[in-house]
């Protein structure tokens, strides 16, 4: 049996921490009851020297503490990793499901405060339960990349929609959405030409030649010739074209550098992924580093979870259940969990969906059945979800004839 699995002794000092942007809840008890008042601590070295104080006054010395910490996006890194380095062994961290679960058995789940959160995990310490954070320090640096690079990404969804909004006040007609004609990509060459041809004549028609020159990658002469004729039967740019030139050529500085800097934490992940258990998952078909990182860094280490049910449950997009005597209903998927956790698996699944003919075969299945498109890619993802425990469970690469096989020996 896990040592985490395992009840404290009643003598065994429990410190339970909820953390905060500049101050940290801290309760510090044993068996017997709180040793000390709670109290509201720093998030600085002169904080932790008042928790160790606080520590040793209140411990036997036979007794190495359990401190738990309730994992709060990035909020209880700092005090973890310096316990940790002080403590060895000795930090637990609690998902804030886990925390909320508590306080619902010790009757204030509606009534969330610093102090009943600190209750919840000494509650949950005392049975046994958290996950070491030492297994969790390896994990935290891919896990904070990933996490880094999903906000450069959505800043780059906003800053394509803002550029192409400048543009076609600039040159109105020219950046035509998909279904009025050849729609702009901003991120491939033949966009980034426009861009720059726009900014650099305020809005006036370049040549076709101008458009090649300032192509920053391969832009084929027809069809910087379409962009070209296209634009001359756009309607001429308004009045304060120079102005709107000017900060559309600083907002096409900002997307270029957000690009660049995306790019960069890409290679980032492919490293870092490369010396991880999450490393098996870029043998699925579909599945390149960064779908495979941000899958990774939300599951491992994957002992934590006991079977590939309790995976996808950890994702939210397990339906709700409720059974009672005879009755037995399913509802929608429960959303619980981390957003980013769930877009990752759905990507694993729509890359599998695209790439993987086992895959393939079963979303036309589920389409023929009725359903939608999101619908016929939940589905996936529940296979997808089980496959990619099997893989980082026994580290074996992916093998698409043994899954088709395993697959109709089961009669699915």
């Amino acid at each position: 049996m896990s040592l985490l699995q395992v009840a404290l002794g009643p003598s065994t000092l429990v410190v339970a921490v909820d953390p905060g942007k500049v101050m940290n809840r801290v309760w510090v008890s044993d068996g017997s009851g709180l040793l000390a008042g709670p109290v509201s601590l720093p998030v600085s070295r002169v904080g932790v020297a008042s928790l160790e104080q606080m520590m040793a006054g209140c411990s036997d010395g036979c007794h190495e503490p359990v401190i738990a910490i309730e994992a709060t996006g990035s909020l209880h890194e700092a005090w973890a990793r310096e316990l940790e380095r002080r403590h060895p062994g000795a930090v637990r961290l609690f998902a804030p499901s886990e925390t909320k679960a508590a306080r619902t058995q010790l009757g204030s789940g509606r009534f969330k405060t610093d102090d009943r959160d600190c209750a919840a995990l000494t509650y949950l310490a005392r049975q046994g339960a958290g996950r070491l954070a030492v297994d969790e320090l390896e994990v935290e640096v891919l896990r904070a990349v990933v996490r880094h690079r999903r906000r450069l990404v959505a800043d780059r969804k906003v800053a394509q929609q803002r550029l192409h909004d400048q543009l076609n006040n600039l040159v109105p007609g020219l950046s035509a959405p998909a279904g009025h004609g050849r729609s702009l990509a901003v991120e491939r060459p033949s966009g980034q030409a426009v861009l720059a041809c726009a900014t650099a004549f305020a809005g006036r028609p370049p040549s076709a030649r101008s458009l090649l020159i300032r192509a920053p990658g391969r832009l084929t002469k027809a069809d910087a010739q379409y962009w070209a004729d296209r634009w001359r039967g756009c309607l001429p740019p308004p009045h304060d074209a120079e102005h709107r030139a000017q900060r559309l050529g600083r907002d096409l500085e900002r997307y270029r550098l957000l690009c660049t800097d995306i790019a960069a934490l890409e290679g980032e992940i492919t490293q870092l992924l490369a010396t991880s258990d999450g490393q098996i998952l870029t043998s699925l078909p579909g599945v390149a580093a960064v779908r495979a990182a941000a899958f990774a860094a939300h599951s491992l280490p994957i002992d934590r979870f006991p079977d590939a049910d309790h995976l996808y449950s950890a994702t939210g997009l397990a339906p709700a259940l409720y059974q009672s005597a005879t009755l037995h209903r399913r509802g929608r998927i429960s959303r619980q969990g981390l957003a980013e956790h769930r877009d990752a698996l759905m990507s694993i699944a729509w890359g599998l969906s695209r790439f993987s003919p086992a895959f393939t075969q079963r979303d036309h299945e589920y389409r023929a059945r009725g359903m939608a498109p999101i619908q016929a890619r939940v589905a996936l993802a529940r296979h997808a979800c089980r496959l990619a425990y099997r893989l980082l469970k026994t580290q074996q690469p992916f093998d698409e004839e043994a899954y088709r096989r395993g697959r109709h020996s089961r009669g699915r």
